[in-house]
């Protein structure tokens, strides 16, 4: 399927926010519509470097909004949070505009995105709106204590290693360390959540990380469907690189993009308080 971008500007709380939207070249409306934040560790990423992972979705029937978020260490937690939730808002109420009257509203991300993704679950939860239909969630950073075994074998969790400073540099302190909005694993409180697509690999830092945060929200209540796809020769350079490196992961991701997207586009979205 073609998939056309182009590049806009948000008005967002009286800023603008640049944003790059992914649309099916023959999209059906109403179309599911893709808030997508870019991983980075918290401190790097840009809107390219998350482009397959986007085109994948727009492939998959999504309009996708990807979003360039304020970094750390110039924006800690929770400056990108709290611009991505107002974003998000935003996209809501404007929803008819960008992909039809009655698209529901979707979260994605990769690494440090797919924990914004999450944490905008979690807000939105808490503050009743907007409604979320769903969760992409691609080897969420979720826990900040890097004490893993998948984060070990990476040779991370060492001072001085890009995850160990994006979580440094993000959480700005560590009292924000046990905050449920910055590290989701932790929180207490995981019903009520959209249902979620939660994605690894073998060989992925994140691997163990993103294999508990779908335990736990199994154990809460929360729809998961989980998936752990093959080793690659990038495990360290990001979702978008071990696309290009591995043309099945292609076929497997736009796959499962297109069922979740399907399913909970169909279902009815609830607001559940935990």
């Amino acid at each position: 399927m073609t998939v056309l971008w182009t590049e806009e500007e948000l008005e967002i709380g009286g800023a603008a926010l640049t944003a790059r939207v992914y649309r099916p070249g023959a999209p059906l409306r109403p179309a599911a519509l893709v808030l997508h934040l870019h991983g980075g560790s918290f401190t790097d990423g840009d809107l390219d470097c998350s482009a397959c992972v986007c085109r994948l979705m727009a492939e998959a029937g999504a309009v996708v909004i990807s979003i360039d978020y304020p970094l750390a260490p110039e924006h800690p937690f929770p400056a990108a949070l709290n611009l991505a939730f107002a974003a998000l808002g935003r996209l809501y109420a404007d929803r008819s505009k960008w992909a039809g009257r009655g698209a529901r509203m979707f979260v994605a991300g990769e690494e440090a995105g797919a924990n914004l993704a999450t944490a905008l679950t979690l807000m939105a939860r808490d503050q009743q709106a907007p409604p979320v239909a769903g969760q992409i969630l691609l080897s969420p950073m979720v826990d900040a204590s890097l004490c893993t075994q998948s984060i070990h074998a990476a040779a991370a969790g060492a001072a001085h290693c890009k995850w160990v400073d994006g979580w440094h540099l993000y959480l700005g302190g560590a009292e924000h360390a046990a905050h449920p909005y910055a590290a989701p694993l932790g929180s207490r409180r995981l019903g009520g959540l959209a249902p979620a697509l939660i994605v690894t690999s073998e060989d992925c830092p994140m691997r163990d990380e993103s294999v508990a945060y779908a335990r736990r929200l199994r154990d809460c209540g929360v729809a998961v469907e989980s998936h752990m796809l093959t080793e690659t020769e990038t495990p360290s350079l990001g979702m978008d690189a071990a696309i290009e490196a591995d043309l099945h992961w292609e076929t497997v991701l736009r796959d499962l993009f297109r069922k979740f997207l399907a399913e909970n586009s169909a279902a009815p979205v609830r607001t559940v308080r935990a």
